[in-house]
């Protein structure tokens, strides 16, 4: 969550935040309010009570009728200072309910608005021109049956709309592409994780996936539990209540698992093949640092998806995403979108965010302070997380319409034929 100490003290960020993201700046007012609320109901709660502590002497010092009037005056102290606890918790409560809806502060020099307001930092490779070599591109649908490796009549048989079977080559062409995604991670220093694809509902609200976009998320009941739509959530709750040793540097996880979204409201959009499906695969960074630096290990997590693009020979550009397109946790997002021929168009592939301190709040994961001792929470603060794609199954459009051949064959990049036996084209069925 955001700091109310900070807000406490210089509130005009916040408001300018929220207009950039296209919020509402007016609930920073009601937080400054019930802050003030809150404060007043705890000061006069603590002078009750040291005022009810200093009846008790006297009352254990005083007798015959003294002591029985103190009692009646005690008595009713008990119901004041009860009475004053009550209103401080509930102002804490209602607080506490303000704050969880204020998303993260952005960061300085993040584009204000929405969806389309992104800021294109650069354009990497030139995409490939199929005029040039005298034939019309297939997508990647087309191609995916033509080499017989994608199935979306039997995916939606078995479990319903966009859900789909990956097959032969093109199945071993996703494994190759994680693998190497893996590989790449661990020579970043990252430790390899397996993680957890049901949450429960407590690491899914820190992370703060609970909020607007509640609605994409699946929500199993009986079981109170959650399918997570990235590996972030299982990995940002691994070290929540705990005080983490970052005297070494950054601590970085690459988590590989199933993913799960809902894609609620996205009716008639991309309903064609696999850009946006129920459940894909995908490994992802995920590093615990220090506030400061956040920013460079930010920078770091964009040069390492982008040499990940590179090594698959994938035409991008990477963007600066908008304040209003972030997400409840992200302060800032870097975006890399592939070119898609057969859509003329650039899709996302990776994105990666700072999510300064906001996600470490809610989970309580902090760091001692340099030369800090003592008991457990005294001389800590928040750590800064952040997240980075380094491979999902969305990649597998761009690989196969890119490198797709004139008869629907389609060239492996070299840097996955390691991971493939060898193979360097896929060939038609």
């Amino acid at each position: 969550m955001i700091d109310i100490n900070a807000l406490r003290e210089n509130p005009e960020p916040f408001r300018a935040s929220q207009r950039a993201r296209q919020a509402d700046e007016s609930i920073i007012d009601s937080i400054i309010a019930a802050d003030s609320t809150r404060r007043s109901a705890l000061n006069r709660f603590e002078s009750l009570r040291a005022e009810q502590n200093a009846f008790g002497k006297k009352v254990a010092a005083a007798k015959g009728e003294e002591k029985q009037s103190l009692l009646t005056d005690v008595k009713e102290l008990a119901g004041a200072v009860k009475s004053a606890q009550a209103e401080a918790e509930e102002a804490k409560t209602e607080q506490d309910r303000l704050v969880r809806q204020v998303a993260n502060l952005i960061e300085p020099g993040v584009p204000s608005g929405g969806e389309d307001d992104f800021e294109v930092l650069r354009h990497v490779g030139e995409p490939r021109d199929f005029n040039t070599e005298g034939f019309e591109p297939k997508d990647h649908l087309e191609l995916g049956e033509l080499t017989n490796g994608i199935d979306m009549e039997r995916g939606a048989k078995v479990s319903g709309a966009r859900f789909y079977f990956l097959k032969g080559m093109v199945a071993r062409l996703e494994i190759a592409l994680l693998r190497l995604a893996m590989d790449e991670a661990i020579s970043h220093g990252f430790t390899p994780m397996i993680t957890p694809t049901l949450v429960r509902p407590e690491t899914m609200a820190g992370t703060g996936f609970l909020g607007e976009h509640s609605d994409e998320i699946y929500h199993l009941e009986e079981d109170d539990l959650y399918l997570v739509g990235t590996s972030e959530v299982a990995l940002a709750g691994y070290h929540g209540d705990e005080i983490l040793d970052m005297s070494s540097g950054p601590v970085r996880y690459a988590g590989w698992s199933s993913c799960y979204r809902r894609e609620a409201g996205s009716h008639g959009k991309d309903t064609r093949g696999i850009i946006r499906v129920h459940q894909f695969n995908k490994v992802e960074m995920f590093s615990y640092v220090r506030v400061e630096d956040a920013d460079a290990e930010h920078q770091r997590m964009l040069a390492w998806e982008e040499e990940m693009l590179a090594k698959v020979e994938l035409s991008y550009r990477v963007i600066h995403t908008a304040a209003g397109d972030l997400g409840t946790s992200a302060a800032r997002k870097y975006d890399c979108e592939a070119w898609v021929p057969t859509q003329n168009a650039y899709r996302e592939l990776t994105s990666t965010s700072n999510c300064t301190t906001f996600q470490a709040r809610r989970l309580n994961i902090r760091e001692r302070t340099p030369g800090a001792e003592g008991a457990a929470g005294k001389g800590t603060r928040p750590v800064a997380t952040l997240n980075g794609t380094m491979a999902t199954t969305r990649w597998l459009v761009a690989l196969l319409e890119t490198h797709q051949q004139p008869d629907g064959s389609v060239r492996v990049p070299a840097a996955l034929q390691p991971y493939m036996g060898s193979v360097d084209v896929i060939p038609v069925a």
